[in-house]
C-alpha cells in the first residue's frame, strides 16, 4: 500500500510540472506581467528555486516576493528584464 501511495504521489508531482501553463500573467497596477513558464523551466531545471515547498503555488508571492526573487535572480544572472517597463506591459 506504501508503494501504491508513493507512485501516485510522484505521479502527480510529476504531472504537475509537466502540466504547468506555458505563460502566465500577472495582473498589476502598472501594466501586466507576462511569466514564461515554461521557458524557466527548461534553464533553471530547478523547480525549487520558486516553488521552495514543492510544486504549485508559491508562498507568499505577490509584488515584494516578485521584486526580490524574479528581478534578484536576473541582475544576480545577468539575463532577463530587470527594468520596470521590460515586465510591465499596458
Amino acid at each position: 500500500m506504501k508503494k501504491l501511495i508513493v507512485a501516485v504521489a510522484l505521479t502527480m508531482f510529476s504531472a504537475g510540472a509537466v502540466m504547468a501553463a506555458d505563460t502566465i500573467t500577472f495582473a498589476a497596477k502598472n501594466g501586466d506581467v507576462s511569466f514564461n513558464h515554461k521557458k524557466h523551466q527548461e534553464s533553471l531545471k530547478d523547480c525549487k528555486a520558486c516553488h521552495e515547498k514543492g510544486a504549485g503555488k508559491i508562498e507568499g508571492f505577490g509584488k515584494d516576493w516578485a521584486h526580490k526573487s524574479c528581478k534578484g535572480c536576473h541582475v544576480a544572472k545577468a539575463a532577463g528584464p530587470t527594468k520596470c517597463a521590460e515586465c510591465h506591459k499596458k
